[in-house]
């Protein structure tokens, strides 16, 4: 609540006791000055979602590794340069590495004659090396999950809104196919501190640091088979 002021005080504002006092020019300004020490509401949090793709996240990826058990991060193969489209990120070639151990893994997209065959990303694994992400959390019954820090920033941007517009169509947004209880307002807070644990696991990286929730549990997407045609030299 505003500071209400006393109407001794009003004097300084030229509103104080007079010959006036008491009168309807007194009381209006007395409660215009009321009125003015009120402090102005916030404007409501609001997220815009022009229909985002999860792939567009998979430019990186803290997973488990293989071999220690530790934090690793599968990047784009190196010399490659920066992909034109986010679609053809579903089968640009992948390199595993692990700072723990030194271990090291390429990945490269199975080939149907001149197209190549994407992942399908989602779920509690990585899309590439099929091993399970580094980030991931009980919360509100379900598992929470992300592939990087960028990808925690998005969804708390996301879940910390009051006011949701989607501009897009929900086919392929990523938004629209959070499970019901992850945009419930009910668990708005819990998801938020859901993610900051992710976030704070994003900075672990010792065997010893790995979630209890990071294993397998066989709940990656149904492969379509989804051909990308080559456009380039990789």
């Amino acid at each position: 609540m505003g500071r209400v002021l006393e109407r001794d005080t009003l004097t300084a504002y030229g509103v104080g006791p007079g010959p006036e006092s008491g009168s309807a020019k007194t009381d209006t300004a007395w409660q215009g000055v009321r009125m003015s020490s009120e402090p102005p509401h916030s404007p409501p949090l609001r997220h815009h979602d022009y229909g985002m793709w999860l792939v567009r996240f998979t430019d990186h990826v803290l997973m488990v590794c293989p071999k220690c058990g530790g934090r690793a991060l599968v990047v784009l193969h190196p010399g490659l340069g920066t992909p034109r489209y986010s679609s053809s990120l579903l089968c640009r070639p992948r390199r595993l590495s692990c700072a723990q151990c030194g271990a090291t893994a390429d990945w490269t997209a199975e080939e149907r004659g001149r197209a190549l065959v994407g992942v399908v990303p989602g779920g509690t694994e990585d899309p590439f090396f099929r091993r399970p992400l580094w980030l991931q959390t009980r919360c509100a019954g379900q598992i929470l999950w992300a592939y990087n820090e960028e990808h925690i920033d998005a969804l708390a941007a996301f879940v910390g809104a009051r006011l949701r517009v989607r501009h897009a169509s929900p086919t392929l947004g990523m938004f629209a196919r959070l499970p019901a209880c992850l945009k419930s307002a009910a668990h708005r807070e819990e998801v938020l501190a859901g993610l900051g644990t992710l976030r704070s696991l994003a900075s672990r990286s010792g065997p010893a640091d790995r979630s209890d929730a990071a294993y397998e549990r066989g709940d990656r997407p149904r492969h379509h088979g989804s051909l990308i045609f080559r456009g380039g030299p990789y």
